[in-house]
């Protein structure tokens, strides 16, 4: 069976091993491709599953897909604990190790710019949720005795929605601010949907903050104190991720390519 190569990310060389028993994407072990002083961390997939036309197909598949990113992302935690790993796009695939060493030849000075900023850095995902801004009333409403108490209620209850989103919305302007000053630099993202992302309440920040590694315990001990800080909120602390939301565009895509082509 032919095999592509399957690139996770660009870094420094490194001492440390990786792990004799990490496995990436189709179950392949990952390896390390050594280029110009550059690391790509790759693996062998399957051109019947990874090829142009079978990955335009494989990418409708959501389980298939999810089942991928977590390959994927298993691949890049493990490169974090060991250094700066530059991340690329999920199902950037070439045709051999020659069009992976193109590649790097090609983002060469990119790639020493970011790793040079990065170096010893995390990310850090912060969400902050309105747990009471979406849940029902605890007791129905009296019924209203006319149409002047029907529209009292009307106004009393956009007055206490509009009370929470304020509310809301100061909580979370405060916790960035304070967490801000604590990194090197910071993400704003747009909120989640909460009937996509299956969590309850309403996303009212969802940030990313680029932290060294030295200061990382100061930033977790900071965002644990606001937790318990205002009732009605849930605040959400996630990683430290590679450097995702701070790398810029790293990789071309989903597709494959051949040495002298860039990933369609």
């Amino acid at each position: 069976m032919t095999g592509l190569r399957y690139v996770y990310a660009v870094c420094r060389p490194f001492g440390t091993p990786l792990q004799a028993e990490l496995t990436g994407v189709a179950g392949a072990p990952a390896g390390l491709l050594h280029h110009h002083g550059l690391v790509a961390v790759v693996s062998t997939v399957p051109e019947a599953d990874f090829g142009e036309d079978a990955l335009k197909a494989h990418l409708e598949d959501l389980d298939w897909l999810a089942a991928t990113a977590r390959a994927h992302q298993g691949v890049v935690d493990a490169l974090t604990t060991v250094t700066t790993p530059l991340p690329l796009r999920l199902a950037t695939v070439f045709r051999d190790d020659s069009a992976v060493r193109v590649m790097i030849e090609a983002r060469e000075d990119h790639f020493r710019a970011l790793l040079d900023r990065l170096d010893g850095r995390v990310e850090w995902g912060v969400k902050v949720y309105a747990e009471a801004a979406d849940e029902p009333a605890p007791a129905a409403p009296e019924k209203p005795a006319s149409g002047r108490d029907y529209l009292r209620q009307r106004r009393a209850r956009g007055q206490a929605k509009e009370e929470t989103w304020q509310r809301a919305e100061r909580f979370a302007h405060a916790l960035h601010e304070r967490l801000s000053a604590r990194a090197e630099d910071f993400r704003l993202h747009p909120p989640q949907n909460s009937a996509l992302s299956g969590e309850s309440g309403l996303n009212v920040l969802n940030a990313a903050y680029l932290v060294p590694r030295a200061y990382s315990e100061e930033f977790v001990e900071l965002v644990d104190h606001t937790k318990d800080e205002e009732p009605g909120f849930r605040v959400e602390l996630t990683g430290p991720w590679a450097a995702y939301s701070f790398t810029g565009d790293t990789g071309d895509g989903a597709g494959v390519a051949d040495a002298g082509e860039e990933v369609s």
